[in-house]
């Protein structure tokens, strides 16, 4: 039943602020159908086409979406409201599994990095005009080489992934076009992709990586980019396998008009090598960020690509932030010549407890997911049965349905927080939240 609201406006735009004023303040609830074309045309007095333009703004700002002959309606969820405000009250008491923050025990004490940082500042600060800073350029250089990836630019420093994916998208697409995305996938990503006014095409995730079936199809159906996490997929903990980026590199290399964005951003703490799928088209970049691995204060990430690409990367971002702070810079590098991040202890602490999790869930006749990262994804029959159930016992996951757009419900339980001696008892509350009936993966 269409909502009593009063559509008005004498252009496109006036007609989509005034709608999307009336979704920011629930007078158009999520889901609320709207008039045909032709008929908020006739409430309006404009024409038809500046109707149908109207509507086109509309989706592009991700408000409204169209569904054939079901018409248009004020999405579920407008581009406006992030993923992760999808939240649980966590009560008194309960230990938080839900957040994907990783252990601050496994953090690298930033004291002497930062009075480094603060030393070459004193001796030479950054100013306007300023370059990234060529030891922390030259290493990440020397890391992309030898992990396969090769050809790419001098890599260029970002103000994490998200800032990097961002700026490639919107110099390379256009409102409107699709992009193919995991599914499940990362809850910031597929927010960006919609805020962006993109379409995401999900492509189903195993714990090799996607699907070739799925990216197969999203490529035939006309997607201008493809994102793909290397490793420690957030949430599944998936990782491309050897064997799936075999099948899937001659996919993209069909397709050599889409941009690539492969997110590497556990390079600092996963314990699997990663299979790139870069070389396949002519547009890509690789993104690794610190966050993970040196803490999500440390906002700066690594990336390396096409030239052209990384090179309007870098245009955008001097017209935009300029450069990343050389103090955050220092201090990165600084880390990194010191070699004050063992990834291979990092790595292995959080496998521990992955396979931990995973081995006392499946003691249990649970299934679980987590090849690499920090999460462990469950499918489960409903995700409020098994988060209400979860919370009576004093813990508290996410609800994937941040994560989802067409796969079947599931919770990710991060595991960073957890000690050994915990393991069990979280497995109990989980089988007791869970059971009898869990979900399917995929």
């Amino acid at each position: 039943m269409l909502v009593s609201y009063t559509f008005a406006g004498g252009t496109a735009s006036e007609i989509a602020a005034g709608i999307e004023t009336a979704v920011a303040e629930g007078a158009l609830p999520p889901g609320a159908p709207l008039p045909t074309v032709r008929e908020l045309a006739a409430r309006t007095g404009v024409n038809a086409n500046t109707a149908a333009s109207a509507y086109r703004l509309l989706r592009e700002r991700g408000v409204v979406e169209t569904a054939g002959r079901r018409g248009s309606r004020i999405r579920p969820r407008p581009a406006s409201t992030a993923r992760e405000d999808i939240r649980i009250h966590v009560p008194p008491g309960a230990r938080d599994l839900s957040r994907g923050n990783p252990d601050p025990a496994l953090l690298p004490d930033l004291t002497d990095a930062l009075a480094a940082a603060a030393r070459a500042h004193a001796a030479g600060p950054a100013l306007y005009g300023t370059a990234d800073l060529p030891d922390l350029v030259a290493h990440a250089a020397a890391t992309f080489e030898a992990d396969g990836i090769r050809d790419g630019a001098r890599p260029a420093v970002t103000s994490g992934t998200l800032d990097a994916v961002e700026r490639v998208l919107t110099m390379r697409l256009r409102p409107g076009d699709a992009v193919a995305v995991e599914d499940p996938g990362w809850s910031a990503a597929l927010d960006l992709v919609t805020a962006l006014g993109l379409r995401p095409v999900p492509v189903p995730v195993d714990d090799d990586g996607p699907g070739v079936g799925g990216l197969e199809r999203a490529l035939a159906t006309g997607v201008r980019a493809v994102i793909v996490t290397a490793r420690a997929q957030n949430p599944t903990g998936a990782a491309v396998s050897a064997e799936r980026a075999a099948a899937l590199r001659p996919l993209l290399a069909a397709y050599p008009h889409v941009v690539l964005v492969e997110d590497d951003h556990a390079a600092g703490l996963a314990n699997l090598p990663i299979h790139t799928l870069t070389g396949t088209t002519a547009h890509w970049i690789v993104t690794r960020s610190t966050a993970k691995s040196h803490g999500p204060d440390l906002r700066l990430a690594v990336v390396t690509g096409d030239p052209q690409t990384v090179d309007r990367l870098r245009g955008r971002q001097r017209l935009a932030a300029g450069w990343v702070s050389h103090l955050l810079q220092r201090t990165v590098a600084h880390l990194w010549q010191t070699g004050a991040v063992s990834t291979e202890r990092v790595a292995a602490s959080y496998t521990a407890r992955r396979e931990a999790l995973i081995n006392a869930l499946a003691g249990h006749g649970i299934s679980a997911h987590g090849r690499s990262g920090l999460n462990v994804w469950i499918p489960v029959a409903d995700e409020t049965t098994a988060i209400t159930g979860l919370l009576t016992h004093g813990w508290a996951a996410a609800p994937g349905a941040r994560n989802r757009l067409a796969t079947p419900p599931a919770i990710r339980v991060t595991v960073a927080a957890l000690t050994p001696q915990e393991i069990p008892e979280v497995a109990a509350a989980l089988a007791a939240a869970i059971q009898p009936a869990q979900g399917r993966y995929g």
